[in-house]
């Protein structure tokens, strides 16, 4: 019994040793707008079913311009391409190298690339979707157990980002959010859309949540994943 104890509690120093050596680095790196996620890890057609519903959902629209915000390298776009064949498609990646990747392996002339951090430089009202999957969140305060998300995330930063995505929506357009540290029925901008689509339990991922205040909330386990904004002006 002794024995297990010492290994626990060894185990959890060293959890905390980590978790404190990731923040600082966190910090020393100076944080900016549009970095959430770290990794770049992705897979080709992740989310078939989230893909497969907005395309239901849209129809053939004419001139339909959807945005993937987080590119990352490329996988996402593919996808889109595949269940959206005509559209116009956006990928914007924080980091240079992944579009410099993107606009190697995708010669469309319906697709392109931008760098950067947010969707500030986007025209208003101007996309039918926006997809925004694994991006808005940061794996490590997931498997180290954190008890807040900063100073690795602020809510104060996501509720900035959902609002310009909001700003960037047609009225009647998508915004589809999968895998993010924070809920996005906490934000002001939430009021302006409605829900479509939750996903099943199988389909989440296994991240945690924080509230408005960066304290994390236990035992949540938030499903919805498709909003769609309201027709009225707002």
């Amino acid at each position: 019994m002794n024995c297990m104890n010492c290994t626990e509690k060894c185990a959890g120093l060293v959890n905390a040793f980590r978790h404190s050596f990731f923040c600082w680095r966190f910090r020393v790196r100076h944080p900016v707008p549009g970095r959430f996620q770290p990794y770049h890890h992705t897979l080709p057609d992740r989310y078939p079913w989230l893909f497969q519903f907005a395309a239901e959902t849209l129809g053939d629209r004419d001139n339909c311009r959807l945005l993937s915000f987080g590119c990352s390298r490329g996988e996402e776009i593919l996808a889109l391409r595949h269940y959206f064949p005509s559209a116009a498609i956006t990928g914007i990646d924080y980091y240079p190298n992944n579009i410099t990747f993107c606009r190697s392996r995708v010669n469309d002339a319906m697709t392109t690339f931008v760098v950067a951090a947010t969707t500030r430089g986007e025209d208003a009202q101007s996309y039918d979707a926006i997809f925004c999957l694994a991006v808005l969140c940061h794996g490590y305060l997931t498997i180290s157990d954190a008890a807040r998300s900063d100073p690795l995330l602020y809510f104060s930063d996501f509720e900035a980002m959902i609002a310009d995505f909001a700003r960037c929506l047609k009225p009647g357009g998508l915004l589809v959010l999968h895998t993010t540290s924070f809920r996005f029925c906490d934000t002001a901008t939430a009021a302006n859309f409605d829900v479509l689509l939750e996903a099943n339990p199988e389909q989440m991922a296994d991240d945690v949540h924080f509230g408005r205040d960066n304290v994390r909330l236990e035992g949540e386990r938030y499903r919805a994943v498709v909003f769609r904004k309201r027709l009225t002006d707002y």
